[in-house]
């Protein structure tokens, strides 16, 4: 895995978009659901650099875009939520997620998280897998409102950041 991470604002507004709407392809209705939120979203980002750059960044592979974390930062250092996380489906199954979810809890760490906290969907086993090998614990379940028939329940889970934690490099 030679993958390197940076700014979000290196690559074109859209990007964000694109990659979310790849990376849950695997269900058509995510899309309808959510394809709104993922432009909105991507908008915001492109509108806001300093947000951008502070609260996530692209996992990128020989220069191409390949995946993405993103976190609100606004309730730091109480604690941060991890918002969209994905990686473009071909690259999916290699690793990068993994790599990227330990690179966005290290840089959250840093930025002085006491607690990280993460929601995702019953249906995206991949991404509880990732989570849950980050180091994020289960809290609980709850439904679903927005689109229950694909995407399950909700799952949520947290990581508590020791005090005397301290990450490693930059």
């Amino acid at each position: 895995m030679d993958i390197e991470f940076r700014k979000i604002t290196e690559f074109p507004r859209g990007t964000l978009a694109a990659l979310l709407q790849d990376g849950y392809s695997f269900e058509p209705r995510f899309e309808s659901y959510w394809k709104n939120q993922w432009t909105e979203f991507d908008n915001f980002f492109y509108d806001n650099p300093h947000i951008a750059d502070f609260s996530g960044f692209m996992t990128v592979l020989d220069g191409e875009p390949i995946g993405f974390v993103s976190w609100n930062p606004t309730h730091l250092p109480e604690f941060t939520e991890v918002g969209h996380n994905c990686i473009a489906t071909k690259y999916k199954g290699n690793g990068y997620g993994k790599t990227q979810m330990r690179e966005a809890v290290r840089r959250i760490k840093k930025q002085g998280a006491k607690k990280i906290i993460v929601w995702t969907n019953e249906r995206l086993a991949a991404a509880r897998h990732t989570y849950e090998s980050a180091g994020f614990h289960f809290v609980k379940k709850s439904e679903e409102t927005v689109c229950p028939e694909c995407a399950g329940s909700r799952i949520h889970y947290e990581m508590t950041v020791k005090a005397n934690e301290v990450p490693g490099g930059d």
